[in-house]
C-alpha cells in the first residue's frame, strides 16, 4: 500500500525573523499569493497524500484556521458581488484529511515528530518540514520518488537531498552518498559538520520518509544542543544499529526554498511573485524599469 500520511512539524518560534514572526508562525508569512506552509500541504496532495499531521505550538492557531472551511467569507464575498474571488479559496477543498497536535514543549524536530507516534503508530509515513517548500507552486515530485525507494528497498529512512557549496555545509545534515545516482544508500551523516569534515556537499532537504523505526530511535536519543532531541542524531542511531538508509536527490528544477531568513525569505517572495500567472510579467516589468533605467 502507497504511503498515504504525512507529518508536518509547524511548531517552531521563527525567531530568526522577527518582529515578522512576533504575532503570526514564519509558516503562515506570504510567499506572493500564498502562505509558506499552503504550498507545503498543495506539494504533499501533489505527491499523493492524504492525510496530514500538523504538530503546532502555542500562537500557532491561525495555521488550523487557514485550513478549515471559512463559510462566513465565502458568504461575504457572494453577497458583496466578489465571486471573482472565490477561487482563491479552493484550496479549502483539497482532497485531504487535517489533524492537529501541540507539541507543548520547544524540543525540537526529533520531539516534534515524536508528536506524531499515537497517529502514524505501525505505519510509514513522510515527514515535511512547514518552513520549506520545494519547488514553484507544488510541483516538486521528490516525495513520490521517496515513497517509491521506500516501497521498493524498505530502508528505515529515506532522505531528501540537495547540493550546496562546499562552504555552506556547516549550516546543515550532510550525508555521506555511496554513489552518484540518483537513488542511493547512505553510509554516515552528520550535523552540521565544518567544512573540512563534510563527507559531501549532499545537505538534508526538508522531506523525509520513515518506517516506523523512527521512534525507537528518538527514544533512545540524548537532547543535544539546547537540550533538543535531534532529528538527525536518531537517523545517525539507526544508521549504525545496520538500518538502510537511503538518499534522493532533489533536481535543480525542484529548488528547496528554506524560509529561515530573511534573506531566503526575500528571494523565496520574488522568485514566486514573477512566476504568477496573472502579475508576474508585470512585476517582472517594474523591476526591469527599477534596475535597470528602463522607461
Amino acid at each position: 500500500m502507497s504511503i498515504d500520511i504525512a507529518v508536518v512539524p509547524v511548531a517552531g518560534l521563527g525567531t530568526r525573523l522577527l518582529p515578522a514572526t512576533k504575532s503570526q508562525p514564519k509558516e503562515m508569512l506570504p510567499v506572493a499569493k500564498k502562505p509558506v506552509v499552503q504550498y507545503v500541504v498543495e506539494e504533499l496532495e501533489g505527491n499523493g497524500i492524504k492525510q496530514i499531521l500538523l504538530v503546532t505550538g502555542r500562537s500557532k492557531t491561525s495555521i488550523e484556521n487557514h485550513f478549515d472551511f471559512d463559510h462566513e467569507l465565502t458568504r461575504h464575498l457572494r453577497e458583496t458581488g466578489k465571486e471573482e474571488l472565490l477561487p482563491e479559496l479552493e484550496y479549502e477543498r483539497m482532497r485531504l484529511q487535517f489533524f492537529f497536535t501541540r507539541q507543548r514543549k520547544q524540543k525540537g524536530l526529533g520531539d516534534a515528530i515524536m508528536c506524531g507516534q499515537h497517529y502514524t503508530q505501525d505505519q510509514p509515513f513522510v515527514v515535511a518540514l512547514g518552513d520549506s517548500i520545494l519547488g514553484l507552486n507544488g510541483s516538486a515530485r521528490v516525495v513520490q520518488k521517496m515513497i517509491e525507494a521506500y516501497e521498493t528497498q524498505r530502508p528505515a529512512c529515506v532522505i531528501a537531498t540537495e547540493e550546496v557549496p562546499i562552504e555552506s555545509v556547516s549550516s546543515y545534515g550532510v550525508v555521506a552518498p555511496a554513489s552518484d545516482d540518483e537513488v542511493y544508500s547512505i553510509v554516515d551523516l552528520v550535523e552540521k559538520p565544518s567544512v573540512e569534515e563534510a563527507p559531501s556537499n549532499q545537505v538534508i532537504a526538508a522531506r523525509y520518509v520513515f518506517s516506523p523505526a523512527i521512534y525507537q530511535a528518538l527514544a533512545e536519543t540524548k537532547p543535544g544542543k539546547q537540550h533538543e532531541i535531534q532529528l538527525t542524531d536518531a537517523i545517525k542511531l539507526l544508521l549504525d544499529s545496520g538500518e538502510k538508509i537511503m538518499g534522493v536527490r532533489v533536481s535543480p528544477a525542484e529548488k528547496r526554498y528554506d524560509i529561515g531568513s530573511f534573506q531566503s525569505y526575500f528571494e523565496a517572495f520574488v522568485d514566486f511573485a514573477l512566476a504568477d500567472k496573472e502579475l508576474g510579467s508585470e512585476f517582472e516589468e517594474y523591476l526591469r524599469r527599477k534596475f535597470c533605467g528602463d522607461h
